[in-house]
């Protein structure tokens, strides 16, 4: 059963940082792209960033690029999401997601595992 679970989230003021991390088991995470999404109330479901299954293609959001970096550790099956300088508008629940595929997806119906979500609220 794969099973994907997000930790990390929390309650951080403007120009703060969280790190998520997202550990991954029952699937073989090395042939598997990562991807992060994230919904913030009202609001649909966005792509936030994606790595691929070596770790050296990333792709990100035009929202988050140059604050958000998203790294991987396949002997760890962990993925994460370094997140600097935030901003209210970050405020979302954050969903990591596994795509079994080289390259990575900023569409959420190419993923086929996701996670519960962990919270990230950003006060201004």
């Amino acid at each position: 059963q794969v099973q994907l679970v997000e930790s990390g989230g929390g309650l951080v003021q403007a120009g703060g940082s969280l790190r998520l991390s997202c550990a991954a088991s029952g699937l073989t995470f090395s042939v598997y792209t990562m991807g992060w999404f994230r919904r913030a109330p009202g609001k649909e479901r966005e792509f936030v960033a994606a790595i691929s299954w070596s770790g050296g293609t990333t792709y990100y959001a035009d929202s988050v690029k140059g604050r958000f970096t998203i790294s991987r550790d396949n002997a760890k099956n962990t993925v994460y999401l370094q997140m600097n300088n935030l901003k209210p508008e970050d405020t979302a629940v954050y969903y990591c997601a596994a795509r079994r595929h080289v390259y990575g997806s900023p569409r959420a119906e190419n993923y086929d595992y996701w996670g519960q979500g962990t919270q990230v609220t950003v006060s201004s």
